[in-house]
């Protein structure tokens, strides 16, 4: 058994990396796409791609049409191109963003300070000029990038997107883009200004279950997509009574990411400042991380609640609010033993019980079966026991307060 100051030793240690990968983070970007305004008021994410790493011989010059489905709509935009885990600079050459449903009349190029050819230095980033453009809520655009040199990747996207040789971002014509992918590049952030901007957005930081794996492809039916939909309602989720909830959903999940653990992507503990905290007008975090440590070897219940509650303080002094779900079930799924069963029982239970988060967002109630509470629901289950359906999703969407 672990001692008190072992505890101590660890929360003391997760404080440090915490700060640490705020430092490292404010060296290598150059410029970032904050919550500020400048004269058209506040900015606020409509999407977001976590960075996950640098994709494996990706550094040809070919052009690669993303696929971004918003949350918020707005008058103006602005888009965020990544080289965070190149170690050359990335020849970023043209951009493009249109609609799908219309990119012959709505595609325009963007430029970055006045150009529209820069170089993203190793380990940056950089923000394109403010756009005038009509971002529709709840809708599909094309960000095309034609460029050389590292691709920093989401290789999980849940999406559909298309990737091409040579100079085509212009392109209206869908036919020239003959090549599939289920990856997002380059591009991380979209942000937006317009009326429902000034209340912000809620971040989903988490793992494969936040990132939709399991949901159907490119049918946005993540249960981020789901909590979308409701903050468009007339009784939005998350409204604390006078109105003020946020409009917008940004998606900050890794498949295989892991609370305390670098099992896929950085840990959760040293990414929360740049996929959470640095996001345009972000005023709620939902952290959904933990299942993996568990799955991945960690017995240590207090060590995940000190990683917990250490984020909700980093939170708070940035002033925003971190709410946090609950350990989903595992039944079935390979690794998670007796020992997992009761850890996860314990984490939960301690979740619930308040202390660790400002809020509770009960997943495993919502997805275990109610005779076998510690596995999925049948018709929740996408057939791996662990990952959600898109009904399981559509239930964890609703289950928001």
């Amino acid at each position: 058994m672990r001692t008190l100051r072992s505890h101590a030793g660890r929360l003391a240690l997760l404080a440090v990396v915490v700060l640490l990968a705020a430092a490292v983070y404010a060296v290598v970007v150059p410029e970032r796409a904050g919550a500020g305004s400048d004269d058209g008021g506040d900015w606020a994410g409509t999407w977001y791609a976590a960075p996950v790493g640098a994709e494996p011989g990706g550094d040809s010059a070919r052009t690669v049409r993303n696929v971004l489905h918003t949350s918020l709509g707005g008058s103006r935009a602005r888009v965020t191109v990544s080289n965070l885990f190149g170690h050359t600079p990335l020849d970023l050459r043209h951009t493009t963003l249109a609609t799908v449903a219309d990119p012959a009349r709505t595609m325009r190029t963007l430029t970055f300070r006045g150009l529209a050819r820069v170089s993203v230095p190793a380990g940056g980033e950089v923000v394109s000029d403010p756009l005038a453009f009509e971002v529709p809520a709840s809708g599909d655009l094309y960000v095309s990038v034609y460029a050389a040199g590292p691709v920093t990747w989401h290789p999980g996207a849940q999406q559909t997107s298309f990737v091409a040789p040579g100079d085509v971002d212009r392109a209206a014509d869908p036919g020239v883009f003959a090549q599939v992918t289920s990856a997002w590049r380059y591009v991380t952030a979209l942000d937006v200004q317009g009326p429902g901007a000034a209340a912000g957005s809620v971040v989903v930081f988490g793992d494969s279950i936040t990132e939709g794996v399991g949901s159907t492809p490119g049918a946005d039916r993540r249960w981020t997509d789901v909590l979308a939909g409701r903050l468009r309602g007339p009784h939005a989720a998350l409204d604390p009574g006078d109105g003020s909830a946020p409009r917008a959903v940004l998606n900050a999940g890794i498949g295989g990411n892991a609370l305390l653990a670098r099992f896929a992507g950085p840990s959760g503990v040293e990414r929360f400042q740049r996929d959470a905290l640095s996001r345009a007008g972000v005023r709620t975090v939902v952290v959904e991380l933990g299942i993996n440590d568990l799955l991945g070897g960690e017995r240590d219940a207090g060590a995940l609640l000190a990683g917990m509650r250490e984020l909700v303080r980093v939170g708070h002094a940035r002033g925003v609010r971190v709410l946090g779900t609950t350990l989903s079930p595992c039944g079935g799924v390979r690794g998670c033993t007796g020992s997992v069963q009761r850890v996860r029982g314990s984490v939960n239970s301690a979740i619930r019980g308040g202390g660790v988060y400002d809020g509770v967002v009960d997943i495993d109630r919502v997805l275990r079966d109610p005779y076998a509470p510690r596995s999925l629901w049948g018709p929740y289950d996408s057939g791996d026991r662990l990952h959600p359906s898109d009904a399981g999703y559509l239930a964890m969407g609703r289950g928001v307060d």
